[in-house]
């Protein structure tokens, strides 16, 4: 059933890029472990061994403090429509913040939309794929607007606002790393 894989085949890649979301899971060393769904068009292939993704806005900011612990991260791709696939990305992570001289070369592959927060950058070491026989086939209607809506309302200011009440401290009063 399961595959693995030492790196992303341009099959790999043509499946991630058909799927609407994904998945990314975390862990510090303790502590409560994190899995967040991720929409919009926030995620781009490097290269075989190395994607990108962009982090918007949240309630919480818990896979940064997460990587300052503990640099493992998740990443998963589900088929909800035709052929039943789930893809993992396996690796170590780094958070990239505008304030950073990398920051520029991963978000020039973006059109950035309001209230960006990270960038996450994972060196994959392990590529698996399974069946998915056990997913769900589901219609995709479209990306919901109403985060990016929201922080267009706040506007910079009024994001990082936010961030300075809520996305500094992990649930588990760890440090995310975002005003250093």
């Amino acid at each position: 059933m399961a595959k693995r894989f030492t790196e992303l085949s341009s099959d790999h890649i043509q499946f991630m890029a058909h799927q609407q979301m994904f998945f990314v899971a975390t862990a510090a060393r303790d502590g409560r472990v994190n899995l967040s769904p991720k929409g919009l068009d926030t995620f781009r292939v490097i290269n075989s061994n190395q994607i990108v993704w962009l982090n918007v806005t949240g309630s919480g900011n818990e896979t940064a403090a997460h990587l300052l612990e503990n640099p493992r991260m998740t990443v998963m791709f589900c088929a909800f429509e035709g052929k039943p696939l789930i893809l993992r990305l396996y690796g170590e992570a780094k958070a990239y913040y505008e304030r950073d001289t990398v920051w520029q070369n991963y978000a020039s592959q973006f059109e950035l939309p309001p209230g960006v927060r990270q960038i996450f950058v994972l060196d994959v070491d392990l590529v698996q794929t399974s069946c998915g026989m056990a997913v769900p086939l589901l219609e995709y209607q479209g990306q919901r607007n109403e985060l990016v809506d929201w922080a267009k309302a706040k506007g910079e200011a009024g994001v990082k606002q936010y961030w300075q009440e809520k996305n500094q401290w992990s649930i588990d009063k760890k440090p995310t790393g975002i005003f250093e």
